[in-house]
Protein backbone atom coordinates (compact mmCIF):
# COMPACT_ATOMS: atom_id res chain seq x y z
CA UNK A 1 0.00 0.00 0.00
CA UNK A 2 1.23 3.59 -0.99
CA UNK A 3 -0.74 6.48 -1.06
CA UNK A 4 -0.16 10.52 -1.58
CA UNK A 5 -0.72 12.00 2.01
CA UNK A 6 -1.68 15.37 0.35
CA UNK A 7 -4.47 13.99 -1.30
CA UNK A 8 -7.92 13.88 0.29
CA UNK A 9 -8.70 10.17 -0.53
CA UNK A 10 -7.23 8.26 2.12
CA UNK A 11 -7.12 4.20 1.54
CA UNK A 12 -7.14 4.45 5.55
CA UNK A 13 -9.58 5.49 7.99
CA UNK A 14 -7.11 7.37 10.19
CA UNK A 15 -3.52 9.13 9.09
CA UNK A 16 -0.67 6.86 9.54
CA UNK A 17 1.77 10.09 9.52
CA UNK A 18 1.71 10.49 13.37
CA UNK A 19 1.98 6.83 14.16
CA UNK A 20 5.09 6.13 12.49
CA UNK A 21 7.37 8.81 13.86
CA UNK A 22 6.98 7.87 16.95
CA UNK A 23 7.91 7.59 20.03
CA UNK A 24 8.28 11.21 20.55
CA UNK A 25 9.35 12.73 23.30
CA UNK A 26 6.89 14.79 25.27
CA UNK A 27 7.62 19.06 26.08
CA UNK A 28 5.59 19.64 29.28
CA UNK A 29 6.18 23.64 28.80
CA UNK A 30 5.33 26.06 31.70
CA UNK A 31 5.30 29.25 31.11
CA UNK A 32 3.77 32.59 32.46
CA UNK A 33 1.93 35.65 30.13
CA UNK A 34 2.62 39.19 31.00
CA UNK A 35 -0.28 39.51 33.20
CA UNK A 36 1.61 36.79 35.37
CA UNK A 37 -1.09 34.29 33.81
CA UNK A 38 0.61 30.79 34.07
CA UNK A 39 0.17 28.11 32.02
CA UNK A 40 1.40 24.50 30.47
CA UNK A 41 0.88 22.49 28.05
CA UNK A 42 2.09 19.21 26.44
CA UNK A 43 3.82 19.77 23.21
CA UNK A 44 4.61 16.47 21.34
CA UNK A 45 6.65 18.30 18.81
CA UNK A 46 9.49 18.84 20.67
CA UNK A 47 13.45 17.95 20.70
CA UNK A 48 16.73 19.17 21.38
CA UNK A 49 19.02 20.57 18.64
CA UNK A 50 22.27 20.70 19.74
CA UNK A 51 24.42 20.36 23.10
CA UNK A 52 27.05 22.92 22.91
CA UNK A 53 25.40 24.79 23.47
CA UNK A 54 22.61 22.84 25.17
CA UNK A 55 19.36 24.06 22.61
CA UNK A 56 15.68 22.96 22.39
CA UNK A 57 12.97 23.57 19.81
CA UNK A 58 8.96 22.69 19.84
CA UNK A 59 6.60 23.19 17.09
CA UNK A 60 2.99 24.30 18.05
CA UNK A 61 0.39 24.19 15.42
CA UNK A 62 -2.05 26.91 15.77
CA UNK A 63 -5.94 26.64 16.85
CA UNK A 64 -8.61 26.42 14.11
CA UNK A 65 -9.53 29.64 14.03
CA UNK A 66 -5.63 30.83 13.43
CA UNK A 67 -4.67 31.83 17.58
CA UNK A 68 -1.38 30.96 18.33
CA UNK A 69 -0.79 28.93 21.32
CA UNK A 70 -0.31 30.49 24.67
CA UNK A 71 3.28 29.21 25.24
CA UNK A 72 4.87 30.36 22.07
CA UNK A 73 3.10 33.76 23.01
CA UNK A 74 4.44 33.99 26.67
CA UNK A 75 7.67 32.56 25.76
CA UNK A 76 8.26 35.43 22.95
CA UNK A 77 6.79 38.07 25.39
CA UNK A 78 8.97 37.18 28.82
CA UNK A 79 11.90 35.73 26.84
CA UNK A 80 11.42 31.61 29.18
CA UNK A 81 9.35 28.54 29.40
CA UNK A 82 10.33 25.28 31.38
CA UNK A 83 10.66 21.83 30.37
CA UNK A 84 9.20 19.52 32.95
CA UNK A 85 9.82 15.94 32.28
CA UNK A 86 6.49 13.87 31.45
CA UNK A 87 6.28 10.69 32.98
CA UNK A 88 4.26 7.71 33.68
CA UNK A 89 3.28 9.49 37.16
CA UNK A 90 2.48 12.55 36.17
CA UNK A 91 0.35 11.29 32.90
CA UNK A 92 -2.89 12.37 34.17
CA UNK A 93 -1.50 15.76 34.88
CA UNK A 94 0.05 15.76 31.38
CA UNK A 95 -3.50 15.09 29.48
CA UNK A 96 -5.58 16.93 31.57
CA UNK A 97 -3.30 20.21 30.74
CA UNK A 98 -3.77 19.48 27.18
CA UNK A 99 -7.35 20.81 27.16
CA UNK A 100 -7.29 23.83 24.85
CA UNK A 101 -8.48 26.65 27.84
CA UNK A 102 -8.80 30.52 27.11
CA UNK A 103 -5.72 32.50 27.49
CA UNK A 104 -7.35 33.92 31.28
CA UNK A 105 -7.64 30.23 32.46
CA UNK A 106 -4.41 29.19 34.74
CA UNK A 107 -4.04 25.10 33.22
CA UNK A 108 -2.20 24.74 36.96
CA UNK A 109 -6.06 25.15 38.92
CA UNK A 110 -6.93 21.81 37.40
CA UNK A 111 -3.25 19.65 38.17
CA UNK A 112 -2.89 17.76 41.45
CA UNK A 113 0.42 18.94 40.79
CA UNK A 114 3.28 21.37 43.25
CA UNK A 115 4.56 24.50 41.86
CA UNK A 116 8.18 25.53 42.58
CA UNK A 117 9.99 28.61 41.54
CA UNK A 118 12.59 28.36 38.77
CA UNK A 119 15.69 29.46 39.39
CA UNK A 120 15.74 32.07 36.20
CA UNK A 121 12.32 31.66 34.49
CA UNK A 122 9.56 33.78 35.76
CA UNK A 123 7.39 30.39 34.85
CA UNK A 124 6.62 27.94 37.29
CA UNK A 125 8.29 24.31 37.28
CA UNK A 126 6.26 21.44 38.26
CA UNK A 127 8.23 19.78 41.68
CA UNK A 128 7.20 16.35 41.18
CA UNK A 129 8.59 16.36 37.80
CA UNK A 130 12.28 14.46 38.05
CA UNK A 131 13.89 16.74 35.83
CA UNK A 132 14.07 20.16 34.40
CA UNK A 133 15.28 22.72 31.80
CA UNK A 134 14.83 26.65 32.13
CA UNK A 135 14.83 27.81 28.42
CA UNK A 136 15.90 30.95 27.24
CA UNK A 137 13.81 31.66 23.97
CA UNK A 138 15.55 32.65 20.75
CA UNK A 139 13.85 32.69 18.12
CA UNK A 140 10.30 31.78 16.63
CA UNK A 141 9.77 30.39 12.86
CA UNK A 142 6.79 30.55 11.42
CA UNK A 143 5.54 27.48 8.61
CA UNK A 144 2.76 28.36 7.00
CA UNK A 145 0.11 25.39 6.32
CA UNK A 146 -2.45 24.29 3.74
CA UNK A 147 -5.07 25.91 6.94
CA UNK A 148 -4.97 27.52 10.33
CA UNK A 149 -4.54 24.28 12.15
CA UNK A 150 -1.82 23.78 10.00
CA UNK A 151 0.08 26.55 10.18
CA UNK A 152 2.84 26.14 13.04
CA UNK A 153 5.15 28.06 15.39
CA UNK A 154 8.52 26.64 16.04
CA UNK A 155 10.26 28.40 18.73
CA UNK A 156 13.87 27.83 19.44
CA UNK A 157 15.60 28.17 22.67
CA UNK A 158 18.89 27.67 24.85
CA UNK A 159 19.24 25.66 27.68
CA UNK A 160 20.12 28.03 30.72
CA UNK A 161 19.58 25.62 33.87
CA UNK A 162 18.85 21.49 34.00
CA UNK A 163 17.19 20.69 37.34
CA UNK A 164 18.00 17.01 38.63
CA UNK A 165 16.02 15.32 41.26
CA UNK A 166 19.21 12.96 42.66
CA UNK A 167 16.75 9.89 43.83
CA UNK A 168 17.11 9.63 39.93
CA UNK A 169 20.68 9.19 39.07
CA UNK A 170 23.09 6.15 39.24
CA UNK A 171 26.43 6.10 41.40
CA UNK A 172 27.85 7.00 38.35
CA UNK A 173 26.42 10.17 37.74
CA UNK A 174 24.14 8.36 34.67
CA UNK A 175 19.87 9.20 34.41
CA UNK A 176 17.97 6.65 35.81
CA UNK A 177 15.54 6.54 33.07
CA UNK A 178 13.40 3.12 33.86
CA UNK A 179 12.91 4.71 37.81
CA UNK A 180 11.86 7.27 35.86
CA UNK A 181 9.47 5.99 33.16
CA UNK A 182 8.74 8.92 31.11
CA UNK A 183 5.88 8.79 28.48
CA UNK A 184 5.97 9.49 24.81
CA UNK A 185 3.71 9.77 22.48
CA UNK A 186 2.47 7.64 20.01
CA UNK A 187 0.19 8.05 17.35
CA UNK A 188 -3.81 8.64 17.29
CA UNK A 189 -4.33 8.67 21.19
CA UNK A 190 -1.39 6.37 22.09
CA UNK A 191 1.34 6.75 24.79
CA UNK A 192 4.29 4.93 25.48
CA UNK A 193 6.38 4.59 28.63
CA UNK A 194 10.16 3.65 28.64
CA UNK A 195 10.76 0.95 31.18
CA UNK A 196 13.96 -0.97 30.21
CA UNK A 197 16.75 0.32 27.47
CA UNK A 198 19.87 -1.31 26.40
CA UNK A 199 23.05 0.00 25.25
CA UNK A 200 24.92 -0.21 21.98
CA UNK A 201 28.49 1.43 21.57
CA UNK A 202 29.34 2.14 17.97
CA UNK A 203 32.49 -0.32 16.75
CA UNK A 204 35.85 1.70 16.20
CA UNK A 205 34.57 4.93 17.61
CA UNK A 206 37.22 7.35 18.96
CA UNK A 207 37.36 9.13 21.65
CA UNK A 208 36.27 12.27 20.08
CA UNK A 209 33.14 10.51 18.72
CA UNK A 210 32.54 9.07 22.35
CA UNK A 211 32.14 12.69 23.78
CA UNK A 212 29.81 13.50 20.96
CA UNK A 213 27.77 10.69 21.79
CA UNK A 214 27.98 11.47 25.57
CA UNK A 215 26.77 15.21 24.48
CA UNK A 216 30.25 16.75 26.16
CA UNK A 217 31.45 19.87 24.58
CA UNK A 218 35.18 20.05 23.08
Amino acid sequence: MKYDPNEVERPLSHSPFKALTVPRPIGWLSSVSEDGVENIAPYSQWQNLTFDPPMVMFAANQYPDGRRKDTVVNAEKTGWFVWNMATWDLRESVNISAMALPPGENEFDRLDVTKQTADLSPAPMVAESPFHYECKYLTTHRLPGKSNVGTIDVVYATVERIHLNEKYLTDDGRVDITAVQPIARMGYFDYTVVTDTFEMRVPGADADAQAGLDGNPQ
